[in-house]
């Protein structure tokens, strides 16, 4: 299992197109020596995503026409050796539909997770971007362990399944057995099929690929946009190349300073207040909430489904069972949007009637699961960079002392967060850090933006990125709204200032609250 709802910190964009229908290698080693700073891309119309980048049809034309473009880009594959083997890394980009004389340069994204697909979640949300293509081409990228980046692959789609209808939440010796051992056997599988690549798709392994990719593409500087995640992997490139940022925006903060322990009680209590603030929404509407007759009746009743799944499953999409664990996966991946409140109210009213397809098809939302049965390479490769990159190696005795702070936090997810603190305890490489350095002093202002109701990464970190990336680089922005992110939300005070300075160089003021 993810080692906790980080996991898909920003693959509700892929999903939130894939949703209404549900509901209905390593690359080629390069010449050792080569300067890759000058190599050339050979720019095409992308083909369509591959099974480990999510599937799915080729990205649509652009809305002012032309297509999206694909090509390849050779990095190290260990950037303490630049000069050994390369692997081969997916670009996608958008070109810019303004004047040429306009044109900033190329803005990249990350989406976060870590473990998302750039190449597959940018056009699907290619039109939201839009105003920001006036001015530059519009470019993303899987990221190395990623998609067709010399992906991370561990187990097979049939023990993919199996994987993912393991008890999250052990009650007993037996259970915590079963589940320590499903995770020492998922690591294994990663080790065998992956050994080359896991060694190297740490953070600051991505941030040098950033810094690669800024040089190739032409630009002096980087523009940059990270969501969730991507916030991470931005504050690390700040801290390693503080004179080469341009004008960046993190979306949905993750918090700098905390280790994985810390970071998963967050999460516990930001999704928490997550579900209370979809159970008084529910029950505040003119229309009867189908699910409860208060917010408390709401949670008493999730809970109540979700001890009974516990020992007994119900039918979910044919010829699957709903379990305990996949109904609490689905419940989440519906709150990381208010968009999906509507689907997690549906899906509670049919698994009340014994009905598991709609927390069934949110839940394979979440793990990268699509309608044929293959999974995306999302999971293994967010394991592979959480563990390379976090030092701390958690045990069963961690988590049991660990436990009743995570139920404090969370009676609903507190358990599932905790025993969630094991996933790195057998990998094969050592982690990197306690928590990453974002440190930057001399970096230009990078606008940081924070959503009060945010499950996945709680409104709190916010402050603590700006705190972290240093005196008069951090620019705080607040939105007080629902969800995982605020730029896609649609509010236009947020966008009027992540226009205002992408576009114009115009910096808010600080302490800006948009509602």
């Amino acid at each position: 299992m993810p080692k906790s709802f980080r996991a898909r910190a920003a693959a509700l964009t892929a999903s939130a197109l894939l949703l209404p229908a549900l509901l209905a290698g390593c690359g080629e080693d390069g010449d050792p020596g080569q300067d890759l700073t000058s190599q050339k891309l050979g720019w095409k119309d992308c083909p369509a995503p591959s099974d480990a980048q999510g599937g799915g049809p080729s990205p649509s034309p652009l809305p002012r026409g032309g297509t999206w473009q694909c090509a390849t880009m050779k990095a190290p594959l260990d950037w303490d050796d630049p000069e050994g083997d390369t692997i081969n890394l997916e670009l996608i980009r958008a070109r810019s539909s303004g004047p040429e004389d306009r044109r900033i340069g190329s803005l990249i994204f990350n989406f976060g997770g870590p473990g998302g697909s750039g190449v597959r979640t940018l056009p699907a949300f290619g039109e939201e971007y839009e105003r920001l293509r006036t001015r530059y081409d519009l470019v993303s990228f899987d990221p190395r362990g990623v998609g067709r980046s010399a992906p991370v692959l561990c187990l097979n789609d049939r023990q993919m399944d199996a994987h993912f209808q393991q008890d999250a939440t052990p009650d007993d010796s037996a259970e915590r057995t079963e589940l320590l051992q499903g995770t020492k056997s998922f690591n294994a599988a990663c080790e065998d099929r992956s050994e080359r690549i896991l060694p190297h798709v740490r953070t600051t392994d991505t941030a040098r690929d950033l810094d690669l990719m800024r040089q190739v593409l032409g630009d002096d500087k980087l523009y940059y946009f990270g969501i969730s995640y991507g916030t991470e992997l931005g504050g690390v490139y700040a801290h390693l190349f503080p004179e080469k940022v341009g004008r960046a925006v993190f979306d949905a903060v993750v918090d700098p300073t905390q280790d994985p322990e810390q970071g998963s009680l967050g999460q516990a209590r930001g999704f928490q207040r997550a579900l209370d603030n979809y159970a008084e929404n529910c029950v505040s509407q003119t229309e009867e909430c189908p699910v409860g007759d208060t917010a408390q009746d709401v949670k008493d009743r999730i809970a109540a489904l979700l001890k009974d799944l516990d020992s007994k499953t119900i039918p979910g999409i044919p010829p699957r069972e709903l379990t305990q664990t996949e109904a609490m996966n689905g419940i989440a991946q519906a709150l990381y949007s208010q968009e999906f409140w509507e689907f997690l109210t549906d899906g509670l009213e049919r698994a009340y009637d014994g009905d598991g397809t709609i927390l069934m098809a949110l839940s394979d939302s979440m793990t990268g699961r699509s309608e044929n049965g293959e999974y995306s390479n999302f999971v293994p490769a967010n394991v592979a960079i959480n563990c390379a990159d976090d030092k701390p190696r958690y045990t069963e005795e961690d988590v049991e002392r660990s436990l009743p702070r995570f139920r404090a936090a969370s009676e609903l997810f507190g358990d599932y967060l905790a025993w969630g603190l094991v996933t790195c305890t057998d990998w094969a490489v050592p982690g990197a850090a306690d928590h990453p350095d974002v440190s930057a002093p001399g970096a230009p202002p990078i606008l940081v933006i924070g959503n009060t109701g945010d499950p996945a990464t709680p409104y709190e970190g916010t402050r603590r990125m700006v705190r972290a990336l240093g005196e008069g680089v951090g620019v705080e922005l607040t939105y007080k709204g629902q969800g995982h992110g605020a730029y896609d939300s649609g509010n236009g005070c947020v966008r009027n200032a992540v226009h205002g300075y992408l576009l114009d160089g115009k910096v808010p003021p600080a302490g800006t609250v948009c509602t």
